[in-house]
């Protein structure tokens, strides 16, 4: 909160005069705080407790959105007070391409900037020229103004994204993963008999991600693994992959994808009983992985929150065998 300006009423804000620009590394923060501040606006009118004020994990996405796609992060600036010359930056958006793909991860505007068509503007920008890319983005399920905004472009809520909490007390509820499949650490591929090392495992997560996902992400890839979380790769009975999926010490897990969407749940389940986490699991599952819920749900985990809704112009990946990494980034 402190890093935000006063608020100023909405009715100022709609007449201050809006400039936009593409993001550098020094405006992460403020966006960080429009993040956290925009949230807690909506949240505390729901009586939904606030998002705490520790940036650091939303930054290191924003860094990495910056980074794969630095002209798709733009910032919305106004006079920081009615006829100042310096600027603060009131609303931002980032949306990045993944091969046919372009995603949406952010779009928030302060509150007291909102109503002014800050937000409409940034994404009239940030949209790719017409029938060029699959549209998508997901969004919360308590923000119609923004799911009316986006379904206007033909990107309509298609599937609940519903967040599930906790660790396996009970796992015996869990399903095996069937006889023959075989788990390797990302880390013990190079010394498996069966591959070739770094390059060709980087093929292979290619491969399962054009499969069930509908593109490639190897920079995401590269993030996830430089944050922490430890890789699994499925090698089926006759040893080709049939899967991979990641989880961490410190709950993450996600992204998976998988070849039979039956293997989707008996994955998951080996990412929770092998990796110990410090606290608590966190996991974003898409509805279409129905046949996961029931199993997680009886082992301990539950739902928190309101589901997000996945969203989009035309079809693009089976959610029934990809999870994934969070609402901001697939």
């Amino acid at each position: 909160m402190a890093a935000l300006d006063p608020v100023v009423a909405a009715t100022d804000a709609a007449v201050e005069p809006t400039t936009y620009r593409t993001a550098t590394v020094d405006d992460l923060p403020a966006c960080g705080a429009i993040w956290r501040h925009a949230l807690n606006d909506y949240m505390g009118r729901l009586n939904l407790p606030e998002v705490p004020n520790d940036l650091a994990a939303i930054l290191r996405l924003h860094r990495h959105l910056l980074t794969t796609d630095p002209a798709g992060f733009l910032v919305a600036e106004q006079p920081a007070a009615r006829g100042a010359t310096d600027v603060r930056i009131v609303a931002f958006g980032s949306a990045v391409r993944r091969d046919p793909v372009w995603f949406l991860s952010m779009l928030f505007v302060m509150p007291s900037a909102q109503r002014a068509g800050i937000g409409r503007e940034l994404l009239r920008r940030l949209l790719p020229p017409p029938g060029s890319l699959t549209l998508a983005t997901c969004t919360d399920t308590a923000q119609p103004i923004s799911n009316g905004l986006y379904a206007a472009h033909g990107i309509v809520p298609r599937m609940p994204l519903l967040r599930l909490v906790g660790l396996p007390d009970r796992p015996a509820e869990l399903p095996r993963l069937p006889d023959g499949v075989r788990p390797i650490r990302f880390a013990e591929v190079s010394r498996d008999g069966d591959r070739i090392g770094g390059a060709a495992l980087d093929d292979e997560l290619a491969e399962l991600d054009r499969d069930a996902a509908g593109f490639e992400h190897p920079a995401d890839h590269a993030m996830i693994a430089a944050e922490g979380r430890t890789g699994f790769l499925y090698l089926g009975p006759d040893g080709r992959p049939i899967g991979y999926g990641y989880a961490s010490e410190a709950g993450r897990v996600g992204p998976i994808a998988v070849r039979d969407a039956a293997m989707l749940a008996p994955v998951i389940a080996h990412l929770i009983t092998t990796i110990r986490p410090r606290g608590a699991f966190g996991l974003w599952l898409p509805g279409a992985t129905e046949e996961t819920f029931g199993p997680l749900i009886r082992a301990g985990f539950r739902m928190e929150g309101f589901p997000c809704l996945l969203c989009w112009d035309r079809p693009f990946a089976d959610f029934a065998r990809y999870v994934p990494i969070s609402p901001g980034l697939l």
